[in-house]
């Protein structure tokens, strides 16, 4: 957590940081389809100079893709003194369950000719190692055509198809004009980036939900209070100091997820990084308002540790669902980290491959920890509804029995059971195993199994369950 300091102090650094530099230059702005282009103070071309030489411009990126490439005057140091090791801040206007994250690239003037045309590196934030993020990924916009708003049809590259739907607000076309525009083709655009799984809700409202991303991304953490030069911690939730996001040199990776050893960074793009709806809020679309380097002054610290995990949706329909989690040393991720999970109810478990297993309904909430940092713990709830259990229907509740792994493989376990008489039976009904006292860690050896469905009854002394494995 943040480290209290003195007024004097406070003061000392107010002085120290007031020659901080604020963005100077904007080189290029390439909106995506939003509700907010072609419209000031958000997406018309001057919107872009808003967003020089303070923290409160006016800039929205639009849907999926659409971007803006910024400069300081001077390059941004990846000075090891910074406090909490960030480097610079960019600001947007984020609400208190509504964020809508940009992916952050950084680029150092190799060549020296003070254009953005050397190598970009992603600063891997935390849903960067996540199996749902998608790299590369290309999204083309068709332009509706008219002189008022229409839905702005979209195709990615595996052929999903939808929508940036008009709505009664904004009544201008969404779609970025040519007037503007010149460098957008002016019927088909494509537009290429790092995208986001997010964590978006819209189907229970009022209550609509982006939720933020742990660390790492843009227009994700609310803003706090001036001075916007002392930046916050970007491992806490909590708003400290400036607010906004703060963005650590150290985070660059290559195209392989390696990471880069950057001394300076000279120029900065913002990519809008989620696509999909946000109900009567319109798309989820990057704002930016600003963005400030960041100075030494290593006497401000704090935690420099975090354990994410990957949110769950909402209601989970599935019998299981594979989680993940990352441990992460300032924003870097520790490898090898041993993650122990902690299910709130009796029928969900987790193996040793991270997957959880249901066999009841309700809410459930997960709670994780490392075996490196124990204090460091971090929750996901969710709810299981109807229809998930792996029970069959036609016969008993499973209660707290849970099989797992399901689909099976080599073996599977019963978690809940000990003690109990457990029989494995094919789908016609003929007994094929009877282990009449099965206790915790035992197993079913199904190897042999073909392939298929089979019944596993847990008679444990009252009327017996029926539990449903797969093997695969």
């Amino acid at each position: 957590m943040f480290r209290k300091v003195s007024i004097l102090a406070l003061l000392l650094l107010t002085v120290y940081w007031a020659e901080a530099q604020y963005i100077s230059h904007v080189l290029d702005y390439t909106p995506a389809p939003g509700q907010f282009i072609n419209s000031a103070p958000w997406g018309i071309p001057q919107s872009a100079q808003s967003i020089v030489g303070g923290v409160n411009g006016s800039l929205c990126l639009g849907s999926f893709g659409g971007s803006v490439i910024f400069r300081f005057e001077e390059a941004v140091e990846n000075h090891p003194d910074n406090p909490f090791g960030v480097d610079f801040t960019i600001f947007g206007n984020p609400m208190a369950n509504w964020s809508e994250p940009g992916v952050v690239f950084v680029m150092e003037d190799e060549n020296g000719n003070g254009k953005a045309d050397d190598t970009w590196f992603e600063l891997a934030g935390s849903d960067f190692y996540f199996s749902s993020t998608r790299r590369g990924y290309s999204v083309s916009y068709s332009n509706p055509g008219g002189t008022v708003a229409a839905d702005v049809p979209w195709e990615d590259q595996s052929g999903n198809q939808g929508f940036i739907r008009e709505n009664e607000v904004h009544i201008q076309p969404y779609y970025p004009l040519q007037d503007s525009f010149p460098g957008i083709h002016k019927d088909v655009s494509l537009y290429s980036g790092t995208w986001l799984e997010g964590a978006v809700d819209v189907d229970h409202p009022p209550i609509l939900i982006s939720a933020r991303r742990a660390f790492g991304y843009a227009d994700n953490q609310g803003r706090g209070t001036a001075p916007f030069t002392i930046p916050d911690n970007p491992y806490t939730p909590e708003v400290e100091n400036s607010g906004g996001d703060a963005f650590d040199i150290s985070w660059a990776v290559d195209e392989h997820g390696a990471y880069m050893e950057l001394e300076r960074i000279h120029f900065v793009k913002v990519q809008s990084a989620i696509l999909h709806e946000g109900g009567w809020l319109g798309e989820v679309s990057t704002e930016i308002t600003g963005a400030v380097d960041v100075a030494p002054a290593p006497e401000l610290s704090g935690i420099t540790d975090l354990l994410v995990i990957k949110d769950l949706p909402t209601e989970i329909d599935r019998t299981s669902i594979q989680l993940e989690g990352f441990l992460f040393r300032q924003g870097k991720i520790v490898e090898g980290s041993s993650i122990r999970w902690i299910c709130s109810e009796k029928w969900a478990v987790v193996d040793e491959e991270q997957r959880l297993f249901i066999n009841g309904t309700g809410s459930l909430t997960i709670s994780a920890t490392v075996d490196e940092e124990p204090l460091l713990q971090t929750s996901v709830s969710t709810l299981i509804t109807q229809g998930t259990s792996t029970t069959i229907k036609e016969v008993n509740a499973a209660g707290n029995f849970v099989l797992f792994p399901n689909p099976a493989d080599e073996y599977v376990r019963i978690a809940g059971v000990d003690g109990a008489s457990v029989t494995l039976f094919d789908s016609s009904g003929r007994m094929l195993k009877q282990l009449p006292s099965f206790r915790v860690g035992m197993e079913i050896i199904t190897g042999e199994l073909v392939p298929g469905v089979y019944l596993v009854k847990v008679d444990d002394g009252t009327d017996g369950v029926w539990l449903r494995l797969l093997k695969q």
